[in-house]
């Protein structure tokens, strides 16, 4: 899943809010980019977010993840716009896709579908390798994350039993991705939900 997007000729007509998660490298921007274009509405990136907060501080990326490191306010002021975002969509009752790595866990119970995508450390680093974040660099981020979104929430993000569908995207093609979701996507009746994993609001 190394190409900017997915290419698909087909079109779903969903009203779902859907959150999408996962480590740098899991082809989650490849999967939004997809769903956008099939599904014919927006997302938001946590990562243009960051990119944003980067850019009102008046810093490189790297000095904001730096920064992260030493202060909760960065993470907080992420975790706060991606909140409101979710309270905003999971009321409208339109199609909506929201990424980041505590998307799911952010939107909880107003996310209609919450995806999970994963692959082994070597294929999302192989994945990666043209970005300016470098191997060691990406690894000590995972970690300090996760132990950040610990501390701050007590959310643990290697747990995915809330998630509705989890996919390893390095043993499917991007397309084949795209097809699996859209499918649960064009295949879910709401009538014939038994009941989501409730996941309680965290307070950011």
């Amino acid at each position: 899943m190394t190409d900017k997007s997915a290419s698909t000729s087909r079109s779903v007509d969903s009203n779902l809010f859907i959150t999408v998660s996962g480590p740098p490298g899991c082809g989650a921007t490849t999967l939004c980019d997809g769903l956008s274009e099939a599904l014919n509405c927006g997302y938001v990136s946590g990562g243009d977010i960051f990119r944003d907060l980067a850019d009102e501080r008046g810093m490189s990326l790297s000095q904001l993840i730096a920064k992260s490191d030493e202060t909760d306010d960065i993470d907080r002021a992420l975790d706060r716009r991606l909140r409101t975002i979710a309270e905003k969509w999971g009321a409208a009752n339109n199609p909506f896709i929201l990424e980041a790595r505590l998307a799911g866990w952010l939107a909880g119970n107003r996310a209609d579908l919450r995806i999970w995508l994963d692959a082994p450390d070597e294929v999302r680093v192989d994945r990666t390798s043209d970005r300016k974040e470098m191997e060691a660099e990406m690894r000590v981020r995972e970690v300090s994350e996760a132990g950040r979104y610990k501390s701050y929430y007590n959310v643990d993000v290697s747990d995915q039993s809330f998630y509705d569908l989890s996919v390893n995207t390095a043993r499917w093609g991007k397309d084949a991705t795209l097809k699996m979701v859209l499918t649960a996507i064009d295949e879910y009746e709401p009538t014939g939900d038994e009941g989501a994993f409730k996941t309680d609001d965290i307070a950011v």
